[in-house]
């Protein structure tokens, strides 16, 4: 299958023509459209707040926005907002929150839940306080899903997903797959549209 400049080889063997087709979708995303978007971003833009009470990373000290329930978690230099309940709606978030939320809570659950990952959770870990790191980040967790993704067999996308998604245990695992692309894919739009409206405010 080609796609502008880039010629997929086919999948490996054990996996399908369909996990090389889901890992293959996500691969082409990052490294056509999301990368080069996100390529350059300067650490204000990261960290930049579109909205008041908008939800981010802050240095350890720096008090987060007054929510109901409102709680900062993390290991190191950088804590993420958010608050227990979630507050309905949401507040808005910044490009570094959304990115934090990816590589925890979206990819790196799943791969530890799934592919023999690290474990990883909102309180323990240590978020990249700059962009720069951030986007590093962020493309090796993008590539580390799709390589994984690309080795799951007929059998293995038929499996449900079991404990590790809790109530959701008994979807298959293609299910699963579907769903975590959409995530990235749609939360990278947000980090896109958020340089866009940084961009105007300056202009």
């Amino acid at each position: 299958m080609v796609h502008g400049d880039d010629v997929s080889t086919g999948p490996d063997s054990g996996s399908t023509a369909l996990s090389h087709e889901l890992a293959h979708q996500m691969r082409w995303h990052w490294e056509h459209h999301l990368s080069q978007r996100l390529e350059g971003m300067t650490d204000e833009e990261y960290h930049w707040e579109p909205a008041r009470g908008a939800w981010g990373l802050r240095p350890r000290g720096v008090t987060s926005p007054e929510h109901p329930g409102a709680v900062q978690a993390g290991s190191g230099e950088w804590v993420v907002d958010f608050a227990v309940p979630e507050p309905s709606p949401p507040p808005v978030t910044t490009i570094a929150w959304r990115t934090a939320h990816v590589l925890v809570g979206v990819v790196g659950a799943r791969m530890a839940g799934h592919f023999g990952g690290p474990a990883v959770d909102y309180f323990t870990y240590d978020y990249p306080g700059t962009a720069e790191e951030a986007y590093a980040r962020l493309g090796a967790a993008v590539g580390g899903w799709c390589d994984a993704v690309g080795t799951l067999g007929p059998s293995e996308l038929e499996e449900p997903v079991g404990e590790a998604e809790g109530p959701w245990a008994e979807h298959p695992m293609l299910e699963l797959v579907l769903h975590i692309n959409r995530e990235v894919i749609h939360h990278g739009a947000e980090m896109c549209l958020l340089r866009d409206l940084y961009r105007a405010e300056r202009t």
